[in-house]
């Protein structure tokens, strides 16, 4: 099945940035060691890896975190470390995230969990595991459901992020859909477990296929390979014998299938034009998936939007995540509108007295620090026009190697908005020729700038219009963000 009829991606993002989300799960510290092959080891018929550095990055549970965090979502992340330093490092990972609140139980019993992956050329060669899969003791297990419950109170959906390492178990589950349910709150599952009935009563459960296939005996027991048709028929089994409402499968290379509930299969193709590493596709399938849900978006646009994020991530080296511009891209239309056009465009506007306002930037990888900026502005005006930088001006201004995207993509993504009303690309370094074409009635930047010193100022002025300076959201700039 394709692609359903162009789901509003712009608007779904900027309701997203209001949402608060719950991450309950096996958080973990993923470890990458970059090295390069050129030789065999003389005692053993093993290559020898020369250390040329490495890298930290929050890993299971704390991964779906980082995912929701990057679209602007308030996480509070619950889970547990040991008493030693890799939990220590795992919580400076999510240090500069400011929209995470990382709630750390500490078990003097277990050691935090690590994934050290060897890699040369970008591509892994070993992956060595430290972990205690122990069940939780009483008094750690009673704090983890207290710090859960203050949590869910306030919360628009609840992520159960299980890695089985003996955090989410059954008395567990049971009890957090207890108190969801209570708050009339979504319960999201990516298990681990091979038994479907310790997440029964779950809103969703997002299993990939090996996953699901050891769920279901008669799946794992076929001497035939599996169809999609027998997969959609035992996830509807699963899900009314267990009582989740619905089930998305991620099928690998084969995309992903929505099913149980009764209601007949939707089944997306991957969107993925390389896959480089999976790490962590599955964290972002989640974390898309929930994300979108919480925002009012129907399962199968969720999907939809899940299944992007994924093709997106698989194509990036390690635990990385996306950000919203790098989604929109790929539904946004393509977007033409001359200096021209644009200026007879705000003339319209303020001929039939409307207030017009202009803000700029790059815009590079749209993330929820724009998205910010562009709604507080948007809010200062009844129509807003958006200057962007183009690929030769953001050069000059950030460097070589950015833009990260170019401005064909970046004004398609910003002009599918909901609050954008005309985009419009200026290669000079600086808008000031655009703002005195243009003659806005506010002239709109971040907090990061004086408004004595905003380009366009005193012709703005001059006109008799306003120079706002919106405050910036903190935490968010695309140099920040992860592009490998």
């Amino acid at each position: 099945m394709t692609r359903s009829s162009s789901p509003n991606w712009g608007q779904l993002f900027q309701t997203i940035i209001s949402k608060k989300i719950v991450v309950i799960g096996d958080v973990m510290l993923d470890r990458f060691i970059h090295g390069r092959v050129d030789r065999i080891s003389p005692e053993a018929p093993v290559p020898v890896l020369t250390w040329t550095g490495e890298n930290l990055m929050p890993g299971g549970a704390a991964n779906v975190a980082r995912n929701l965090a990057g679209y602007g979502v308030d996480v509070t992340l619950i889970g547990i470390i040991g008493k030693d330093q890799d939990g220590e490092q795992l919580k400076s990972t999510l240090k500069d995230a400011v929209n995470i609140k990382f709630k750390s139980i500490i078990d003097t019993s277990r050691q935090t969990t690590v994934k050290t992956r060897f890699q040369s050329s970008r591509q892994q060669m070993l992956r060595l595991d430290n972990e205690t899969r122990l069940p939780l003791n009483p008094a750690i297990q009673k704090r983890l459901l207290k710090f859960a419950e203050t949590a869910i109170a306030a919360a628009d959906a609840v992520i159960l992020s299980d890695y089985d390492k003996g955090m989410i178990d059954r008395k567990t589950v049971k009890s957090i859909i207890k108190m969801a349910k209570q708050k009339g709150v979504m319960v999201i599952a990516d298990p681990k477990k091979t038994d479907p009935s310790v997440f029964s009563g779950v809103d969703v459960m997002t299993p990939n296929r090996a996953e699901f296939q050891k769920m279901t005996p008669s799946l794992q027991a076929s001497s035939q390979q599996v169809s999609n048709a027998d997969i959609a028929d035992a996830a509807n089994k699963v899900s009314e014998e267990h009582k989740i409402k619905s089930l998305l499968i991620t099928l690998g290379a084969d995309g992903m299938m929505l099913a149980g509930g009764g209601t007949p299969p939707y089944h997306v193709k991957s969107t993925a034009q390389s896959v480089f590493d999976v790490s962590g596709a599955g964290d972002t399938v989640i974390a898309a998936l929930t994300a979108a849900l919480a925002a009012g978006a129907g399962l199968k646009d969720a999907t939809e939007l899940a299944n992007t994020a994924a093709a997106i991530v698989v194509s990036k080296s390690g635990t990385a995540t996306t950000t919203p511009g790098e989604v929109l891209a790929t539904a946004a239309p393509p977007y033409h509108k001359s200096e021209q056009d644009v200026k007879a465009m705000a003339q319209a506007w303020q001929d039939a007295g409307l207030t017009m306002g202009f803000t700029n930037g790059c815009f590079d990888l749209l993330h929820p620090g724009h998205l910010w900026l562009l709604e507080k502005a948007k809010a200062r005006c009844e129509r807003l026009v958006v200057g962007v930088n183009s690929d030769a001006s953001t050069r000059r201004l950030k460097g070589d190697g950015r833009p990260y995207q170019s401005q064909t993509h970046r004004i398609a993504v910003l002009a599918s908005l909901p609050m954008v009303d005309a985009v419009v690309v200026f290669d000079t370094p600086t808008p000031a020729k655009l703002i005195k074409l243009l003659n806005p009635n506010r002239l709109i930047k971040g907090g990061d700038y004086k408004a004595a010193a905003v380009v366009g100022r005193a012709s703005v002025l001059a006109a008799g219009g306003k120079v706002i300076i919106i405050p910036t959201k903190h935490g968010f700039s695309t140099t920040r963000l992860s592009t490998s």
